[in-house]
C-alpha cells in the first residue's frame, strides 16, 4: 500500500492543513480527561513545524450532528495541545467562512491554528464538495493523520483530496497501516487473533475475514454466548443475539474440525451485571439459568494465555468480559500481560479498540506492545479487507 507521506514532503514556507483524531473524552468539569490521541498526533505537527510550516490543525469531537455546541468546543484540546508543544495554539471562531480565512493567511512558519470542531457543520459529515473545498482553500498541503477516522469518507478525511495540490499521510496514520499490514500480509505464524466485546454482530466480517488468515481464534466478551448458544450450550441470562446464532454456527462449520476457533470452557457468572452482584466461576462451559456471563473462567484464561504464550503474530480487540466492573476484568488483565509476555518474547503484537487499550495500560503493560491503535472501528474494517476512504483518498 504506496501513498505520500509528510516524512518526505516539501513544507518549507507553506500551510499544512493537517487532518488529526483530537476526538478526546472530556471531564465533567469540560477539561480533556484523556490526552492518548493528542499525544498520539505530536509527532506530525511537530515535523511540520520543525520543517518551516505553518500548520492549520482540524479535528472533530463528539456528535453535535451537524450544529454548533459549546459544550463540544474544541477549546480544551487548544489548551493541552499547547501545553505539550510548547509554543500558543489559537483556536479559530469556526473552521470556514472569511475570518478563519484571514486568520489562516495571517500564519507565519511555526504557527499552530486549531479549527473549530468540523461537525459543527453538516457538511462535514456529508462530505459536501462546497464545505471540502472551503477547507481546502485555507492550505497548500494536505495531511490526513486521523486514522480513527479513515474509515469515514467525510469532507476533511476524503473530500479535501480533490482540491489541494499535494497530499501526504500523517506519521500516526502511516504506523497505522503498516502495522496492521504486517497482520495481512505474510504474517509470522502461529497467527493468534483474541476477539471479544459484546456483539457477533460487530465483528462478523473480521471473523471472516481471521479465518483465512489466523492460526488461532480466541473468542471471549459476551459475543461467546452467541457462539455457545450456535453449540447448543445453555446460556442462563448472557446476552446472546438471537439473530446471529445462524452466522455463529456457520463461522464454526467454516472452522470445521481445526479448531482454529476457541470459546471459553468455563466462565465467572453473576446473578445481576452490575456492581457487587453475586458471582462465581463455573466448571464448565455450561451457564444456568438466573445466572449470566460476566467474564471468562480462570481454567479459559489460562489455556488462552498459554495459546497467546506460542504467537508470533497477535491481534487483539475487545475485552473478554464486563471489564469496567472489578473483578469481573480478570480475564481482560490476563490477556493483557499474556500478550505483552509474547511480545517480550518476540512476537509482534497489535491491539485495537477502546477497552482493550485500557486493558494494557490498566495491566501496565502498554510500553510492551509493538503497536497499539488509535482507532477501534478503522483498524477493525482494515483488517477486514474494507478499503478505507482516508486511505484511498491518499492513494
Amino acid at each position: 500500500m504506496t501513498f505520500p507521506s509528510i516524512a518526505t514532503a516539501d513544507l518549507a514556507g507553506k500551510r499544512v492543513f493537517i487532518r488529526a483524531d483530537l476526538n478526546v473524552p472530556l471531564d465533567e468539569a469540560g477539561g480533556v480527561a484523556d490526552d492518548t490521541r493528542i499525544r498520539a498526533s505530536l509527532p506530525t505537527i511537530r515535523l511540520a513545524l520543525d520543517r518551516g510550516a505553518s500548520v492549520v490543525l482540524a479535528s472533530h469531537l463528539g456528535r453535535p450532528k451537524g450544529k454548533p455546541s459549546p459544550k463540544l468546543s474544541l477549546r480544551p484540546v487548544a489548551g493541552r495541545l499547547s501545553e505539550l508543544l510548547e509554543r500558543p495554539v489559537a483556536l479559530a471562531p469556526d473552521c470556514v467562512g472569511p475570518e478563519v480565512e484571514k486568520r489562516a493567511a495571517n500564519l507565519a512558519p511555526g504557527e499552530v491554528l486549531l479549527l473549530e470542531n468540523l461537525r459543527f457543520h453538516a457538511g462535514e459529515e456529508k462530505n459536501d464538495p462546497a464545505f471540502a473545498r472551503a477547507l481546502a482553500s485555507l492550505a497548500d498541503v494536505w495531511v490526513n493523520d486521523a486514522f480513527g477516522a479513515a474509515h469515514r469518507a467525510h469532507a476533511s478525511t476524503a473530500g479535501m483530496a480533490a482540491h489541494v495540490k499535494e497530499k501526504a499521510a500523517g506519521l500516526l496514520l502511516q504506523a497505522e497501516v503498516e502495522a496492521l499490514s504486517r497482520l495481512l500480509s505474510g504474517p509470522a505464524q502461529p497467527f493468534v487473533a483474541i476477539i471479544g466485546g459484546a456483539k457477533v454482530s460487530d465483528k462478523l466480517a473480521v471473523l471472516e475475514n481471521l479465518l483465512g488468515q489466523a492460526d488461532r481464534i480466541l473468542i471471549g466478551g459476551a459475543m461467546s454466548y452467541t457462539f455457545l448458544a450456535a453449540e447448543g450450550k445453555p446460556t442462563g441470562t448472557s446476552l446472546v443475539e438471537p439473530e446471529r446464532i445462524d452466522d455463529a454456527r456457520a463461522l464454526l462449520a467454516k472452522s470445521g474440525s481445526s479448531g482454529k476457533i476457541a470459546l471459553p470452557t468455563d466462565h465467572v457468572i453473576a446473578r445481576k451485571v452490575e456492581p457487587h452482584a453475586e458471582s462465581r466461576a463455573t466448571s464448565s462451559a455450561d451457564i444456568a439459568d438466573g445466572w449470566a456471563g460476566v467474564d471468562i473462567g480462570p481454567v479459559t484464561a489460562r489455556s488462552y494465555a498459554n495459546e497467546i504464550g506460542k504467537a508470533r503474530t497477535i491481534f487483539w480487540n475487545g475485552p473478554m468480559g464486563v471489564f469496567e466492573i472489578e473483578p469481573w476484568n480478570a480475564g481482560t488483565l490476563a490477556v493483557a500481560r499474556a500478550v505483552a509476555s509474547a511480545t517480550g518474547d518476540g512476537a509482534l503484537s497489535v491491539v485495537g479498540g477502546g477497552d482493550s487499550v485500557a486493558a494494557i495500560h490498566a495491566a501496565g503493560v502498554a510500553d510492551r506492545i509493538t503497536h497499539i491503535s488509535t482507532g477501534g472501528g478503522a483498524s477493525l474494517e482494515f483488517i477486514e479487507g474494507r478499503t478505507l476512504p482516508g486511505i484511498a483518498a491518499l492513494q
